[in-house]
C-alpha cells in the first residue's frame, strides 16, 4: 500500500510539473487590470480613507510618507502590480487622487470573510467584510460604466476602467487571517473547526459571484502562519512546554491555519470544476511565510519575533509611531529599528517591505502554486 501511494504521489508531481511547463511555454497573459479583495495584508489605503489615516513612520522605506499601507513600504499586492506591469492599485474608498484605469483595491485593514458582530473601535475589525467588498465591486463596475459613457474629456476617461477589461483582469484575494484572529479570541478549538466550513463557503460564493460578473482569472492566497505573528506572543509570559514550536510560533494557531488552508484548497478544486471557464490559482503563501520564519538565522535576518517598529518589553507595549507610558513611569516612543530590511515583522502584526518582497519572489515563479504556474500565466486554465 505504501509503495502504491508513493507511486501515485510521484505521478501527480510529474503531471503537475508537466502541466506547469506546458503553460510556461505559452505567451504571458496581458492583464489590463487587477481587482483585489482582502485585509491589511493587501490594503493600499482603504481603511485610511474610511477612518483615521495610518500615520508616520508607516511608509518610510519606499514611499517616504504614509500611504495607507500597514508596512514600512510596499505590500504584496504592490509587487504583484509591478510583476504584471500595472500601476499600484488605488483604494476603492479613496476619493482623492485615485486612478482606476487599471483596476481597484477593495481590501481594507481588519477585513474578514464572514461578517463580525464588532465595530472597528473595539478590536479593529473592519465593517467591510468580503461580501461588502463584493458589493463595492459591483457598484464600481456599474457606476464607472455609466460615467465612462457620460464624460467628455480625455482625462476623465483616462482614470476610469474600460468595461471590456473586467473580463480580462486578474482577481486577487488575500483574506481569512482576521477570521481566525477573531475566532481565537471568541471560540474554543471545537467551535473554530465547526465555523471554518461556513467561512470557506462564503469565500467560494464571492468567487462564484465575480465569475458570474465576467471574471475569469483568479489568484487566491491562502492564510499565513498566524501563530508566527509576534503580537500573539506579547501577552504570553513563560509559555508551557509545547505551546510554541522551535521558531517561537504558537503551534495551536498554526495548526488551525493549516486546517483552514486545507479546506480552502479543497474549495478551490471544487470551484475549478464548477466554473468551467475560470483559471484559478491557489497560492501557498503559508509556506512562503513560514519558510522565511524558519530560515531567518541562516539567511542573516533578525529574529522573526523581534518587532521592528514599536516598543515591546515584557508587560510594556507601545505601538509603532505612538507614545505611551510604561510601567516605570517614563514615556517612550514606538520607534523604528535601524534596519527594517532585515526584519520580518514591521509592527508585530504586519510584515516589512523586505519580507513582502521575499514572499513575492517565492510565489511569482509558480513553485508554491497549484497549478504550478507563474503569475504571468495565471490566465490559463488547466
Amino acid at each position: 500500500m505504501g509503495c502504491l501511494g508513493g507511486g501515485v504521489l510521484v505521478v501527480l508531481m510529474v503531471v503537475g510539473v508537466a502541466v506547469g511547463q506546458s503553460v510556461r511555454d505559452k505567451p504571458p497573459c496581458k492583464f489590463p487590470a487587477m481587482y483585489n479583495f482582502g485585509d491589511s495584508n493587501s490594503d493600499t489605503g482603504g481603511i485610511s480613507a474610511a477612518f483615521q489615516p495610518i500615520q508616520w513612520p508607516y511608509g518610510q522605506t519606499f514611499f517616504k510618507k504614509p500611504v495607507g499601507r500597514d508596512s514600512d513600504g510596499r505590500v504584496l499586492v504592490d509587487f504583484i502590480a509591478e510583476q504584471l506591469g500595472l500601476p499600484y492599485l488605488s483604494a476603492y474608498l479613496n476619493s482623492i487622487g485615485a486612478n482606476f484605469s487599471h483596476g481597484a483595491n477593495f481590501a481594507t485593514g481588519g477585513s474578514t470573510i464572514r461578517r463580525q458582530n464588532e465595530t472597528i473601535f473595539q478590536y479593529g475589525i473592519s465593517p467591510f467584510s468580503l461580501d461588502v467588498q463584493i458589493w463595492h465591486h459591483d457598484q464600481f463596475k456599474s457606476r464607472t460604466k455609466d460615467l465612462y459613457n457620460q464624460v467628455q474629456s480625455p482625462f476623465e476617461k483616462s482614470v476610469l476602467p474600460r468595461q471590456e477589461d473586467f473580463a480580462k483582469a486578474l482577481y486577487t484575494f488575500d483574506i481569512g487571517q482576521n477570521d481566525l484572529s477573531v475566532a481565537f479570541r471568541t471560540m474554543n478549538n471545537e467551535q473554530i473547526r465547526a465555523a471554518i466550513p461556513n467561512i470557506i463557503s462564503q469565500f467560494s460564493s464571492a468567487v462564484q459571484h465575480l465569475y458570474e460578473q465576467g471574471g475569469r482569472s483568479f489568484w487566491i492566497h491562502n492564510t499565513g502562519p498566524i501563530g508566527c505573528l509576534p503580537v500573539n506572543q506579547f501577552y504570553i509570559i513563560n509559555p508551557k512546554p509545547g505551546f510554541v514550536d522551535e521558531f517561537g510560533c504558537i503551534k495551536g494557531q498554526n495548526d488551525m491555519a493549516i486546517e483552514f488552508n486545507k479546506q480552502l484548497k479543497d474549495a478551490v478544486t471544487k470551484l475549478r470544476a464548477q466554473l468551467t471557464e475560470a483559471a484559478i490559482t491557489y497560492v501557498d503563501l503559508h509556506s512562503a511565510k513560514y519558510g522565511l520564519v524558519s530560515k531567518t538565522k541562516s539567511l542573516g535576518w533578525a529574529d522573526p519575533m523581534n518587532v521592528c517598529c514599536g516598543y515591546h518589553e515584557k508587560y510594556d507595549h507601545v505601538w509603532c509611531g505612538q507614545k505611551g507610558a510604561i510601567s516605570n513611569g517614563t514615556t517612550v516612543y514606538g520607534a523604528v529599528c535601524k534596519n527594517p530590511a532585515l526584519h520580518v515583522s514591521w509592527d508585530g502584526v504586519h510584515h516589512t517591505e523586505g519580507a513582502n518582497h521575499w514572499f513575492a519572489n517565492l510565489i511569482f515563479n509558480g513553485s508554491l502554486n497549484d497549478p504550478p504556474i507563474p503569475i504571468t500565466h495565471a490566465c490559463y486554465r488547466n
